[in-house]
């Protein structure tokens, strides 16, 4: 559903989602990473319905893009841009972490 317009391959970022590793574009955001190169369609369920979530608005305004990021549960991946080394997790219900 997703794509990028341009090709850019010379100025890469390894970043781990959901465990898998991907070579993305530096400077995009972690939400553009998810929906053009994972083949994840969500980033986050519902805590009330448990039904998958996927970003909206693209600006930060709806919150429908929450992750967990670099440990971090609750993050706005839309705002997020990618790091090299950066450790990505689609989010189940709340985002809360084990401890």
């Amino acid at each position: 559903m997703f794509k990028r317009l341009d090709k850019n391959t010379k100025d890469l970022v390894s970043i781990s989602i959901n465990g898998k590793t991907f070579d993305v574009p530096a400077g995009e955001s972690v939400a553009a990473a998810i929906l053009t190169i994972s083949g994840i369609h969500f980033t986050r369920t519902s805590h009330i319905s448990n039904s998958p979530r996927a970003p909206f608005c693209l600006m930060g305004v709806c919150y429908e893009c929450l992750m967990i990021i670099n440990g971090k549960s609750s993050q706005r991946s839309c705002k997020v841009i990618v790091e090299e080394g950066m450790t990505i997790d689609t989010q189940q219900g709340s985002g809360l972490l084990p401890t």
